[in-house]
């Protein structure tokens, strides 16, 4: 199977589902990548940037940082996840069987096709790390379900997904879904999930049902009218 670039959303920690997806994660069979959103820690540097009224390219740059605040969290909860920050750094990871967690700043700087704005946020860059990755494909995980027929220029019209995704799907030939809850079952097969066995019941051993015939019997002889 070709490579996955699986974008996580910030939001999903917030709501609580952060642990279960990422153990789910943990099983998976095929190579993926991580991309972290930045969650409460980009929406930090949103607030600061309102109150001390810096540059729209300072604050990117602050929110690639969030993107490492969270990928931190995220291999903290679980051990397979390890960070990345290089393409080959990727490929390190697959071949030791390890889920890397991208750190974008290091390939986003001095990337010209990407803007050092907000209109661009982890959905966008998750299609442009897809694309230098090159043949793999791209899932957003968010708080929302989504039609599965909705374009992208359509996510980004109504603000599901930012402004940019859409022109980097579009030029990189990105074979892409978003996954809302309820959509584990369609994100296991993405990720080649193993099914897991359910625990198997001991069967009673032949000695265990003779005496329990034989109590049975004890006890209605017991009981009978004489």
């Amino acid at each position: 199977m070709t490579a996955l670039v699986l974008k996580i959303g910030g939001s999903l920690a917030e709501s609580g589902r952060l642990r279960a997806l990422l153990g789910l994660v943990r099983r998976a069979r095929r190579s993926v990548v991580v991309v972290p959103g930045g969650g409460p820690f980009a929406d930090a540097v949103r607030e600061t940037q309102a109150l001390l009224r810096f540059s729209d390219e300072a604050a990117h740059d602050m929110a690639l940082l969030a993107m490492h605040q969270m990928a931190e969290a995220m291999i903290a909860i679980e051990p397979r996840l390890v960070a990345a920050d290089t393409l080959i750094g990727m490929e390190r990871a697959w071949r030791c069987r390890r889920i890397p967690v991208w750190l974008p700043a290091k390939l986003c700087a001095g990337d010209r096709r990407i803007p050092r704005d907000w209109s661009i946020t982890s959905d966008g860059l998750a299609a442009r790390l897809a694309e230098r990755l090159g043949n793999v494909e791209v899932a957003l995980v968010k708080s929302r379900t989504v039609r599965r027929t909705m374009a992208a220029k359509t996510l980004a019209r109504q603000g599901i997904v930012d402004p940019v995704f859409p022109v980097i799907v579009e030029r990189a030939d990105l074979a892409w879904r978003v996954l809302g809850p309820g959509e584990d079952a369609a994100l296991s097969a993405l990720l080649d999930v193993a099914p897991q066995r359910a625990p198997r019941t001991p069967s009673p051993s032949r000695r265990a049902l003779r005496s329990t015939a034989r109590g049975i019997r004890a006890r209605a002889a017991a009981g009978r009218p004489k």
